[in-house]
């Protein structure tokens, strides 16, 4: 076989080049490929072959316990059952529809750590960076990313001490004007830093500002163009009442019973710890999209999946933005988050090893979907429930 040496003239301004490109290579993130087909095939649904144990389930809760909601279960990419019932609005009797959209609640972390560990990848933040990097008048110092990430900041939760300060109750309080109240009136923490497990909202509100102090963009323009288009989330937004006076869904929250419908007030302003309005399908491309490593890298999502602090009641933890049932003896792991806000309750649901994806989504509060063990039985999946999952929230 012959070889052929290049001049050394001709090698030197080669190698230049290629240097240069590999190291724009590294500089520039990768570019998402949008595939439209391949989202569309995900959703193809066919009613009448809809899994019958599940329809009989969730029409007898709805006649019995009074589920209100939407509801799409899938198994190994495919969906094996859907379903709407009940009312979008029940004072203007607006039915649901499959494209309803939903306030997500604290299901809205999921995302908000998907964009922070996205930053991470791309080099624009580091989980050991601190608040006060990002914003040096907050007050506490040593709180890091992953404090917040993990719920171990230990800081006080703004849902509560802002109560008796913000006075006009139905003007919306920003991401901005909450930490303005923490510089303001340094409220006593609850622990010290990286003590201890303590769910609180505080955090991943903390966070979409980090993502907006980063991008330079308001977190919800940033999700639009980085998270929700690019994956195919047509039908999912953030939005908070300090832009709206009301937030426009067509769906309302209901609290326990119809006649309670609970108004958006100060509180629906700040967003990362919720605010992201969606439906179970887009929820479901979301789903897939982090499956197939096309938003995160299979490395970073393991290390979202592992467990940050002692377990309670043996198997289960909190990731990065994802609570977490683990059981090695049984080969079981699967990631979840329920939401519950302002007349929503919510279950979203990831086996992983089994490939089951559940969400259920409810506009009336009333304990229908707090114990959903016959769907876990159905599916083929393990029991996840330590009395109610998300009753931390």
């Amino acid at each position: 076989m012959l070889r052929y040496k290049l001049p050394l003239y001709i090698l030197i301004p080669y190698l230049f080049i290629a240097a240069c490109s590999s190291s724009d290579s590294k500089k520039k993130p990768v570019e998402t490929k949008i595939d439209p087909k391949k989202d569309s095939l995900l959703l193809v649904y066919d009613p009448a072959k809809a899994n019958q144990k599940l329809e009989e389930y969730f029409n007898d809760i709805h006649r019995k316990r009074n589920f209100n909601g939407n509801v799409l279960i899938a198994k190994k990419g495919k969906i094996i059952y859907e379903g709407v019932f009940g009312w979008a609005d029940y004072l203007h009797r607006d039915s649901l529809k499959l494209g309803s959209q939903f306030q997500l609640a604290s299901i809205s972390k999921t995302f908000t750590a998907t964009a922070i560990l996205k930053l991470m990848e791309e080099g624009k933040l580091t989980l050991d960076q601190t608040m006060d990097h990002f914003y040096p008048n907050f007050p506490y110092k040593g709180i890091t990313i992953k404090m917040l990430l993990t719920h171990r900041s230990g800081l006080t939760n703004y849902v509560y001490f802002t109560d008796d300060i913000w006075k006009q109750k139905y003007k919306g309080m920003s991401n901005n004007d909450v930490l303005r109240l923490f510089a303001e009136k340094k409220p006593a923490p609850y622990f010290t830093p990286d003590r201890i497990y303590h769910y609180n909202n505080t955090n991943y509100m903390l966070l979409a500002s980090v993502v907006e102090k980063v991008t330079g963009k308001p977190f919800a323009d940033y999700m639009a163009e980085t998270i929700f288009k690019p994956f195919g989330l047509k039908h999912t937004a953030i939005y908070s009442t300090t832009k709206y006076d009301k937030i426009p869904v067509d769906v309302v929250g209901h609290d326990r019973v119809w006649r309670r419908s609970v108004r958006q007030d100060f509180l629906d302003g700040p967003v990362g710890d919720k605010g992201v309005y969606s439906t179970v399908e887009d929820l479901y491309l979301f789903d897939q999209a982090l499956r197939d490593n096309r938003i995160l890298k299979r490395s970073t999502l393991d290390s979202a999946y592992v467990p940050r602090s002692k377990y309670k009641n043996e198997y289960f933890n909190y990731g990065y933005g994802w609570h977490l049932y683990i059981n090695p003896a049984k080969n079981e792991e699967v990631v979840y988050h329920p939401g519950w806000w302002h007349g929503f309750r919510h279950m979203y649901i990831r086996d992983l090893k089994n490939d089951v994806t559940i969400i259920i989504l409810s506009n009336l509060v009333n304990g229908s979907i707090t114990q959903i063990d016959e769907v876990y039985k159905i599916v083929g999946m393990p029991v996840v429930r330590r009395g109610v999952p998300g009753d931390e929230e």
